[in-house]
């Protein structure tokens, strides 16, 4: 397999290659882990990759308009000043991109009278040097200018839990690359959806089941989608796919013949969440991604300059996402009560934004703009995030809050995720 009519092989798939002839065809969950995160070859580790922006594969909402960020910082400053305003805090973020959301936060945090001296630290969980250079090269500005201490960590677990400090958590496009596993129920159990090469006789498995698709109205049914690669089924239950078919009681009623994508490390990555911001000091957390409140069969895309390609198309060369199941996060959050915490929503990112005054905003920015150009851009930038045909709908808000709180804040009623009759 030296090449095809997809080019010659990647690295990436070089190593998928060498697993597979030695323990059989991978989860999806290791082609997202190789093809996203391999320490030499991964998507997010090679610096030659543009990720972000125009010349990249895709731009996120903080890369749109400052007003993002902006209104992000504002939501946390109110939970903080309704639980504890005497307590000072921090500001985490989880896969901080290039920088740019944090960047607009801070300049927020260090305007407002109340939050400036009260900013302890930022921590950003970030484990590419590649995107850790670039978050440096947009923080440094301001970090040395407000003496702010900028921490990095490779996981969420290495932070402290400080009983004496307010924790601000934001996670945006942060779930979506996290690997998933697919499964799919059949008369035996929960199978797993593997990856295995399309021309290789020595793979006796099947193709994944399509009753599922038939019944939902999803997309075609599984089959070969490139001349390299193709999906199978494994012939009985494994242990990773029974132990993801309890992961939600959601799950226990699906039919012979459903199809889902969970994600073991998201599951993992909310409890973390739950654990910071449920401890003494308290704190808030936003969770901005794709997704809504249910399981997918179907969702896992692959991005490249823009456009989306085929799932197995240059594994290592593309950003690959799924959908988020933010119900699966909040359960996991909660964790049977552990954790004394509240979640809310999520909303569409319009609503958010919306409720939270981006046209005001904007209406302001555009009045001190320098051009009539600049006025332009910021108008088109505010209507862009809150488009209900694009980013306005397909990205939901979560919020996280802790219960426990020193001013009486009532944790039933967190603007903007109150129900408006």
């Amino acid at each position: 397999m030296s090449g095809d009519s997809f080019g010659a092989l990647t690295d990436v798939e070089k190593i998928i290659l060498d697993s597979v002839k030695a323990t059989g065809p991978i989860s999806f969950s290791t082609f997202m882990q190789l093809s996203l995160g391999h320490p030499t070859y991964g998507y997010y580790m090679k610096p030659e990759h543009a990720v972000f922006g125009t010349q990249g594969d895709f731009i996120t909402s903080p890369e749109i308009s400052q007003m993002f960020g902006e209104l992000v910082a504002l939501w946390m400053v109110k939970q903080w000043m309704d639980t504890n305003i005497k307590l000072p805090f921090r500001v985490v973020e989880l896969g901080p991109g290039r920088g740019t959301l944090m960047d607009d936060m801070l300049r927020v945090l260090k305007q407002l009278p109340v939050t400036s001296r009260k900013l302890k630290s930022i921590h950003l969980v970030e484990n590419s040097a590649t995107m850790r250079a670039l978050q440096e090269d947009k923080l440094r500005k301001t970090s040395q200018e407000e003496n702010y201490e900028i921490v990095w960590h490779d996981a969420i677990e290495e932070l402290e839990h400080e009983e004496d400090v307010f924790t601000m958590l934001v996670a945006h496009e942060f779930f979506d690359v996290l690997p998933v596993n697919v499964i799919e129920r059949t008369q035996q159990g929960w199978n797993e959806v593997l990856i295995a090469p399309s021309n290789d006789p020595s793979i006796k498995y099947i193709m994944p089941s399509s009753e599922s698709d038939l019944r939902s109205g999803s997309p075609p049914p599984l089959r070969p989608t490139s001349s390299r690669w193709t999906r199978v089924l494994s012939p009985t239950p494994t242990a990773s796919a029974t132990l993801l078919g309890l992961a939600s009681p959601r799950f226990s009623s699906l039919p012979v013949g459903t199809r889902i994508e969970v994600s073991r490390a998201s599951m993992n990555q909310a409890r973390n969440i739950g654990k910071l911001i449920g401890t003494k000091g308290g704190g808030c957390a936003l969770v901005v991604d794709y997704g809504a409140d249910k399981s997918f069969g179907d969702s896992l895309r692959a991005f490249k300059e823009h456009k989306i390609v085929d799932i197995f198309c240059r594994p290592g060369e593309c950003d690959i996402t799924a959908n988020v199941d933010f119900a699966l996060l909040k359960e996991s959050m909660a964790d049977l009560g552990m954790f004394d915490i509240s979640t809310h929503g999520p909303i569409s990112q319009r609503d958010f934004l919306t409720r939270m005054g981006i046209q005001i905003r904007a209406a302001g920015l555009a009045r001190s703009a320098s051009s009539p150009e600049r006025r332009r851009a910021i108008e088109d930038g505010a209507n862009r995030l809150v488009d209900s045909l694009g980013m306005g709908e397909q990205y939901k808000v979560l919020g996280v809050v802790a219960k426990s709180s020193g001013e009486g804040h009532d944790v039933g009623d967190v603007w903007p995720f109150t129900t408006i009759r």
